[in-house]
């Protein structure tokens, strides 16, 4: 039996849900690449940084919070480390007006695992008019990948397409068990 992986992402029907912000360092200033956060790499971060709540609510396990970036409570960061502990970064995060532990968690891992043949792909072209994208993945809808291409990883991004942040079936299952808020999934 081939193992399954789902596209972890936010809940964003929760009622009365908090929504974040864009991650800053401690003076409030964005990070020069946000898009670090989700480039499927360690990323290396002055300082311990700030989510600001953008519209306060009931605080979830797990959010995105501007940008995409996966913001975790630590019971469900302690899920992440116990279960694919070489394929995730946490990095600690001060959100204002919480007392608990959260932290941005960073896959870090980017596999060439897209299966092309059974998603929806365009690729850039020269018609474009972007020449240093030619070839490249310019929409990938109703993403499949290729569980022969992950190898022993649990938690990734897909290269040349690392929006989406990808578990493994069982990492998924440790997250509704242990009933995590905030935890949407589809599968790839």
């Amino acid at each position: 039996m081939s193992q399954r992986f789902f596209e972890l992402y936010d809940d964003v029907y929760v009622p009365g849900r908090w929504h974040l912000d864009n991650p800053t360092d401690r003076q409030g200033r964005e990070v020069d690449d946000p898009w670090v956060f989700r480039s499927g790499e360690p990323v290396r971060i002055e300082g311990r940084l700030k989510v600001p709540i953008e519209h306060a609510g009931r605080a979830l396990d797990f959010s995105l919070a501007g940008l995409s970036v996966p913001v975790v409570h630590v019971r469900a960061a302690n899920i992440f480390t116990e279960l694919a502990p070489d394929d995730v970064q946490l990095l600690p995060v001060d959100l204002e007006g919480q007392p608990d532990q959260y932290l941005i968690l960073v896959a870090t891992r980017l596999i060439p695992c897209i299966d092309e043949r059974a998603s929806r792909i365009r690729l850039w072209t020269h018609e474009d008019g972007l020449p240093h994208k030619v070839g490249q993945y310019a929409s990938v809808r109703d993403m499949r990948i290729d569980p022969s291409r992950v190898g022993d990883a649990r938690v990734f991004r897909a290269r040349g397409w690392p929006g989406p942040l990808l578990i493994s079936g069982d990492l998924k299952e440790a997250l509704e068990r242990a009933g995590i808020t905030g935890v949407k999934f589809e599968e790839v």
